[in-house]
């Protein structure tokens, strides 16, 4: 045994000391992510009554994108998908968490989505750990509380200044400074090897505050407030900047600067509209191109050209396989089947790459309403054309956004074929990532709805309509509208209280073949190539009652048709499995629904037919309480 013990312990050494040699060359990754900051707020993208000439200077050293588009018109969804590289629709992340409540003046209810990024999703920090990269997460998570963390998700280094500060030279107003002096002091300790430093600011999300210097400064902007916010950014973006180059890291480091959807339009609190998103419509909450489009600088001494610009549409579901890619890793084999693509071609000039890039679609899934006036719709983009569908009626709206980028002409009557196939694509695009979808609403209020969402249309606002303390006066009366909807109720997401999770790991497997594979990138019941085998967990039901079931799991192509049987608590539901394009392509789907009395339970899962080479692997079941 103790000879074991030591041959164990010389080749993890050996493995450890190997990792590290690979990562030795391989260049930093600093990934500096806004909250809330809009397409046009800065002056490299047209913004002229705000100053940002150190986020100017990055964009001139690197490569800008003016067709960068975030993963969802919302925080937590689009920060999931671009650490996952996984679409909020499949990862039933849709939402900014806990979500907006359900109210009489929805026509809709929204779907019971997931309460944080699980654990048992892959990150970006997760694989570069494993690989060698020192890693750290400073600023704003939001995909989580403690137990779902960022050191929960490969992050080795956390830390979380707090949010709102007193305006000032130490503090800036969001915690900016403190944020920045964490990721100076991070990347001073780790300078001698390979570094992912995550810099996710609390700017310039609502609450905002700014000194009366700067504000005075600003008084022909549009907000001064914001505007002041947005300096104090910049500011410390570029004290940031200094450090690395003070370190002498410049040539050998990737910084990375986004934002996690578009700027808030509308009023929301106290101060606010915070921006306008000119020339775009809408804003945050909207798959308008306000509220998608972001921007995206990228610098990379000898990899990307200083100067660069580029029109192609990219999403920040590209960065994570993209991230994996410049540190010399597959995404395939370290993260399986991803929804992002690598944009490393396009950042390098590779030939045709430019091309490739534009010839894919972009989909988006929102199921929900928004604080921000937004209701449920999904969108996608095809080269110059772009629909959005609305969840609510069914109908459709199709842009050029070649000739219009405003959205402003809807011309789904005259591209009535076009209009039609793209719908039909967005649909088999939800079929095909297992997107949840909204139901109707049986206490539904149609004339709270109209006065919320037809009365006034806040989707239509755009810079010429006035400036942020005209248009604060002329949608209080909305806004108070908008507050009152949802007063004293609250959000459904899960797990909520009674929500039971059966996974892989915790299965116990029948059988000759069906096993747990515990590689990162699949944690699932795997092998499962023999009819007779099966999986089973033993569970406790504190709340009986009715609970829906959901399957999540992987199926390759030319494996479909299983035919698969859950059996709870006496009671059986039968289920046949569609291919998801890739065994480790994981899809979740609600199979149908149980009644579970309080106590000790089980579950099992069988197969009585299997025409492909494997049933399925199968990753996790959640077992979820049906309110009324």
């Amino acid at each position: 045994m103790i000879v074991a013990m030591i041959r164990r312990a010389f080749v993890a050494s050996l493995v450890a000391l190997a990792t590290h040699a690979l990562a030795a060359d391989r260049p930093n990754i600093v990934l500096i992510l806004a909250d809330d900051l809009g397409y046009n707020d800065l002056s490299c993208y047209g913004r002229r009554d705000q100053a940002t000439p150190h986020l100017d200077r990055l964009a001139g050293e690197g490569i800008r994108f003016t067709s960068a588009y975030c993963a969802q018109p919302i925080c937590s969804p689009s920060r999931a998908a671009l650490l996952t590289g996984k679409c909020p629709a499949r990862l039933h992340l849709t939402n900014y968490l806990p979500g907006r409540p359900d109210a009489a003046s929805q026509k809709l209810l929204q779907p019971v989505m997931e309460g944080q990024l699980p654990l048992e999703e892959l990150t970006v920090a997760e694989i570069l750990r494993d690989s060698g990269y020192a890693t750290a997460c400073l600023g704003k998570w939001h995909l989580g509380d403690v137990r779902f963390g960022p050191k929960e998700q490969g992050f080795d280094v956390v830390v979380t200044p707090p949010p709102n500060t007193e305006p000032g030279a130490e503090e800036g107003s969001k915690g900016e400074f403190a944020i920045m002096r964490a990721a100076e002091q991070f990347i001073e300790e780790h300078k001698d090897r390979p570094f992912f430093c995550y810099v996710p600011h609390n700017t310039p999300h609502i609450p905002f505050r700014t000194t009366p210097d700067l504000s005075a400064k600003y008084t022909a902007s549009f907000n001064p407030t914001y505007a002041g916010v947005i300096e104090t950014l910049d500011e410390a973006v570029g004290h940031l900047l200094g450090k690395i180059d003070s370190l002498g890291l410049t040539g050998r480091t990737v910084v990375i600067f986004a934002s996690d959807n578009g700027g808030l339009h509308v009023l929301e609190s106290p101060g606010t509209p915070a921006t306008h998103n000119t020339p775009f419509r809408a804003g945050k909450g909207y798959l308008y191109e306000g509220g998608l489009r972001v921007p995206l600088m990228i610098r990379w001494p000898g990899q990307i050209k200083p100067g660069t610009t580029s029109e192609t549409p990219v999403l920040l579901t590209d960065l994570m396989p993209t991230l994996l890619q410049i540190a010399g890793i597959d995404p395939e084999k370290a993260a399986g089947p991803l929804d992002g693509s690598s944009i490393l071609p396009l950042l390098t000039g590779a030939e045709n790459a430019d091309e490739k890039a534009r010839a894919r679609r972009l989909f988006w899934h929102f199921p929900h309403y928004t604080n921000q006036g937004g209701r449920p719709g999904g969108a996608v983009r095809e080269g110059e054309w772009k629909l959005i569908e609305d969840y609510e009626s069914g109908g459709v709206e199709l842009f050029n956004l070649a000739r219009d980028p405003g959205e402003r002409q809807n011309l789904a009557t005259t591209e009535s074929t076009r209009t039609r196939e793209m719908k039909q694509k967005l649909a088999e695009w939800r079929r095909r990532v297992g997107a949840q979808e909204c139901r109707p609403n049986p206490d539904f209020d149609a004339t709270a709805h109209d006065a919320i969402y037809v009365a006034r249309d806040s989707s239509s606002l755009f810079g010429n309509n006035g400036n942020a303390h005209e248009l604060e006066q002329e949608w209080k009366p909305w806004r108070t509208l908008m507050n009152r909807a949802i007063r004293d109720q609250k959000p459904r997401v899960t797990p909520a209280e009674g929500d039971i999770r059966l996974h892989a790991s915790d299965a116990t497997a029948h059988g000759s073949r069906l096993r747990y594979e515990s590689e990162a990138r699949k944690r699932t019941l795997g092998y499962w190539t023999s009819i007779d085998d099966a999986a089973s967990w033993m569970f406790d039901v504190k709340n009986g009652g009715r609970f829906e079931v959901e399957l999540l799991y992987g199926c390759g192509a030319g494996s479909g048709g299983a035919e698969v049987l859950v059996e709870t608590a006496g009671q059986r539901i039968p289920f046949t499995v569609e291919e998801t394009g890739h065994f480790q392509q994981f899809v979740a789907r609600t199979i149908g629904d149980v009644n579970l009395q309080p106590g000790p339970q089980s579950l099992r899962i069988s197969a009585t037919k299997k025409p492909g080479a494997a049933v399925m692997d199968l990753r996790r079941v959640v077992l979820r309480p049906i309110t009324p």
